[in-house]
């Protein structure tokens, strides 16, 4: 029978050839520590990303003062959340008009009603139990989306790499909350695991533009942001092209209010080649040369 100590230094030997083991299948796996500092990742793996999804969704919900429509009540569900939609409807000097402009749109009324938010009643049933819950498309009042900050905060350390989150948070903490420095904070986190994210970029940029009146930092950001998206559409990314849009409207606003007339042009000359509008562009490009001219 052998001795105890023989068993004892049998499973320490064990012990030690597992660790080295398992410390260079660690090393090797694509999760481990070096590529993310978080505990919280390496335990969950690419699991985390289904539940950043959850989260991100969850502070859609509070967007949506507590109510979200199911999958059976919104049939033709659409790829950006609502969060994303007042993100994007926002430019330049008409940041609060077009808000606000939003906001009127989505107060369905007597006019589209919930029809739209939860489609038709499937069954009398269902019909008579929309008695009992919020069945308008409503959205936090002002002050109060701080509700949904914790749950993008989560779904950021869950999945480090849905740019979305930061836009979105940085969003609401400058605009709403009025906390420019935290949502700079935000952003620059997103940006150490999101090097060449346009969007945070851009982002960024308007915060520098918009809550720090600081334009010479605002273009460096834009700039900076153009050239990244351009050398992923060059690498055939297909980058988003309402982000593109975005950068080269600001810019050329920026110039035009900074009086680069010649530069300005050339913006808006590159954006009315992508945008819908034009004709709207081409007449601000007009008014520029017009007002250019000498006495």
């Amino acid at each position: 029978m052998a001795s105890p100590r023989l068993i004892l230094l049998l499973l320490l030997a064990s012990a030690f050839s597992l660790s080295t083991v398992l410390a260079q299948w660690h090393q090797n796996w694509a999760g481990n520590r070096s590529d993310n500092g978080s505990a919280l990742a390496v335990v969950m793996g690419d699991s985390r990303r289904i539940f950043a999804n959850h989260f991100f969704t969850k502070a859609d919900v509070y967007f949506h003062s507590g109510y979200y429509p199911s999958i059976f009540d919104a049939p033709k569900q659409q790829e950006r959340s609502h969060m994303e939609e007042d993100l994007t409807q926002t430019h330049d000097d008409e940041d609060e008009d077009d808000h606000h402009a939003h906001d009127e749109s989505c107060d369905h009324g007597e006019e589209h009603g919930e029809a739209e938010f939860l489609d038709k009643p499937r069954n009398i049933i269902d019909a008579f139990g929309r008695n009992f819950y919020i069945t308008s498309h409503s959205h936090l009042a002002e002050g109060e989306q701080r509700e949904m900050l914790p749950w993008l905060k989560i779904a950021a350390e869950l999945d480090p790499q849905k740019v979305q989150t930061y836009t979105v948070a940085s969003y609401w903490l400058r605009s709403r909350l009025n906390k420019p420095k935290e949502a700079e904070q935000f952003l620059r986190e997103g940006l150490r695991v999101n090097p060449d994210s346009y969007e945070i970029l851009f982002e960024l940029g308007r915060i520098q533009r918009e809550n720090y009146t600081n334009p010479d930092n605002a273009r460096n950001l834009w700039e900076l942001a153009l050239l990244k998206w351009r050398k992923q559409e060059s690498a055939g990314l297909k980058p988003n092209e309402f982000n593109y849009q975005q950068i080269i409207g600001f810019l050329g606003a920026l110039e035009e209010q900074q009086g680069n007339v010649v530069k300005a042009i050339e913006y808006f000359e590159a954006l009315k080649e992508v945008s819908p509008a034009k004709a709207d562009i081409e007449l601000r490009i007009e008014k520029l040369k017009v007002a250019s001219e000498p006495q």
